[in-house]
């Protein structure tokens, strides 16, 4: 527990070094990106979001514009505690919880001072204060609207809020009890758990972060259309297997979908095209799902991994004593799945003897079995999958020309991934949950970075390459902490970017590794200063042809302490 007295915080609760959290700011100059340990952040001009403030006020009205951007900062709070626990996981809780403050500080957004902070994070325990200078808010406000009654640090308060929640594991409630908006030589906030406010407040105060709080203004149209909700009855019916509804929305996906659910309450045989690993099982199966023969069994054959000369009894079953070591008659696939749906995976890599046998139970519905006179009646929708161009493996002999334009009655291709970008971070998400589920492990998301790097990648593996390394992702992400590209890929090497200095500049982290290595090798050859300085300046003014103002400007000096140096060097 930390426990200050808000009369002497300023000279005893003095927060760490913020070099850690500036280290995890990189500008990265080369693709247009900034980022906060894999968080990716927008450098925007103050009077660019009070704009925004001032629109949303004046089209929903002071109090909806304040919950909504209470409730922006809530999230971006939320997401800036994951980061406390993992930089400064050693250190002790003060440290810890510090990260929020001087983020807030780091982001422009408004000076901490904290006045008293009662901590027991095992308990439960929270009480704090904390004085704001400079809130940006503020001045916006003050700007747009002039001195208010009531507090106006709407994104600063739930920032806190959700910061503070967020670290505690519990609800944790600021309030603005003074404001310069409001004419307080400061801004004050003091915060409690949502059950601990005195007088029953917190309740209150929890009705601000609920989304039902927010009302459109009335009679504005617009505003009321952007709440709305589409019926029911308006939403397509998304393709369920055992598994779960397919994941998707993107052009590809949806058109994809949307022919598999007109052909679901037919007979017609189906063909799934795509590459490997884009789920063409996952489709057949919610076809299956979908249709009339939902109840009836499912039968799966992958017709690459059957021996070759397996495939006719595996598909068609054998007579007792066809063969030897068949001493008993069994059944294959298609009298398994009579009543229901077949499903033959890479049907390209089917043996010419048996696509011929294939092409009759098409035609007729009946099987032979292996060794049998008679044929038997079976009633089956059949769904075929393959990776390969099967019109080209009919024109290289290795695929039956009339079984193709049967099978091909009802296409359906299913994209690959890398055409799928709208899907990528939504069926991220929903594997998150699928493997946190798996391994009863809480992780808490993924850093925009991490989700970058999953959209930029290529996905020669598609869906199940995506399975795999999302499960990957679980695994190595700490409990309760978002998973980073590193977590997912091996980290490329980093591009043209910068880092944030003590002084508030940047620099560059190519020149530190140049730097880096030209200070080793320097060190190694063992140059003494006198002669590095020699040399430095003696090729710079051999560079410039001598020209002392130009060598002067090279090397970082002015002309008379250029000339100065080298007078001294002319005289040794």
């Amino acid at each position: 527990m930390i426990l200050i007295d808000k009369i002497v915080a300023e000279s005893v609760l003095t927060m760490p070094s913020d070099a850690d959290l500036r280290r995890q700011v990189r500008f990265s100059s080369a693709d247009g990106r900034i980022w906060l340990a894999g968080q990716r952040m927008v450098l925007m001009h103050a009077a660019s979001l009070g704009t925004l403030r001032r629109e949303l006020v004046q089209a929903v009205g002071m109090a909806s514009a304040r919950r909504l951007l209470m409730r922006a900062g809530y999230a971006a709070g939320e997401r800036d505690a994951a980061l406390a626990r993992q930089l400064r996981a050693s250190d002790d809780v003060f440290s810890m919880f510090s990260v929020g403050p001087q983020l807030h500080m780091l982001e422009g957004s408004v000076q901490v001072t904290p006045e008293l902070l009662d901590l027991d994070v095992g308990q439960g325990r929270f009480h704090g204060i904390f004085r704001w200078d400079h809130s940006w808010e503020v001045e916006a406000h003050l700007r747009d609207f002039g001195p208010q009654k009531d507090p106006v640090c709407w994104m600063l308060l739930g920032y806190a809020s959700g910061y503070t929640s967020a670290f505690m594991g519990r609800p944790v409630l600021y309030k603005e009890v003074a404001c310069v908006g409001s004419g307080h030589a400061h801004c004050r906030i003091e915060g409690w758990p949502v059950a601990d406010w005195p007088g029953g407040e917190g309740e209150e105060l929890a009705r601000d972060y609920v989304a039902d709080a927010l009302p459109p203004s009335e009679g504005s149209p617009e505003v009321t259309a952007w709440f709305s909700r589409m019926p029911a009855d308006d939403v397509p019916e998304t393709p369920v297997d055992a598994l779960g509804p397919l994941v998707g929305r993107s052009p590809g996906f949806t058109a994809a979908t949307e022919l598999l659910r007109k052909a679901a309450g037919t007979q017609v045989t189906v063909l799934l095209t795509g590459e490997t690993g884009t789920g063409k099982e996952r489709f057949a199966r919610a076809l299956h799902a979908l249709g009339p023969r939902a109840a009836k069994p499912f039968v799966a054959v992958n017709c690459a991994a059957l021996p070759g000369e397996l495939v006719e009894s595996e598909l068609f079953g054998t007579e007792k004593g066809a063969y030897t070591g068949a001493d008993a008659a069994r059944p294959g696939r298609f009298e398994r799945a009579s009543g229901g749906t077949l499903f033959l995976d890479e049907l390209g890599e089917l043996p010419l003897p048996a696509q011929a046998k294939l092409l009759r139970v098409l035609q007729d519905g009946q099987v032979e079995r292996l060794g049998a006179s008679q044929p038997r009646q079976v009633d089956v929708r059949l769904v075929a999958a393959t990776h390969v161009d099967l019109l080209e493996a009919v024109r290289a002999g290795r695929f039956r020309e009339d079984l193709y334009y049967r099978i091909n009655v009802y296409p359906i291709r299913i994209p690959p991934l890398r055409e799928r970008t709208q899907d990528i971070e939504v069926f991220a998400r929903h594997l998150l949950q699928r493997f946190c589920s798996k391994h009863d492990k809480h992780v808490s998301g993924f850093t925009d970075e991490a989700l970058l790097a999953l959209r930029e990648h290529a996905w020669p593996g598609n869906v199940r390459e995506m399975e795999n390394l999302i499960e990957r992702g679980v695994i190595l992400a700490g409990v309760g902490q978002l998973i980073e590209a590193r977590h997912l890929f091996a980290q490329p090497a980093d591009g043209a970017s910068h880092t944030l200095e003590d002084s508030g500049r940047l620099r560059s982290n190519d020149t530190q590794v140049v730097e880096g290595k030209l200070l080793d090798q320097l060190l190694n050859r063992r140059i003494g200063l006198q002669r590095l300085e020699r040399e430095l300046i003696e090729e710079a003014v051999a560079r410039n042809k001598g020209n002392l103002a130009a060598a002067a400007r090279l090397l970082g000096l002015t002309r008379p302490q250029l000339s100065y140096r080298l007078a001294k060097i002319r005289e040794s």
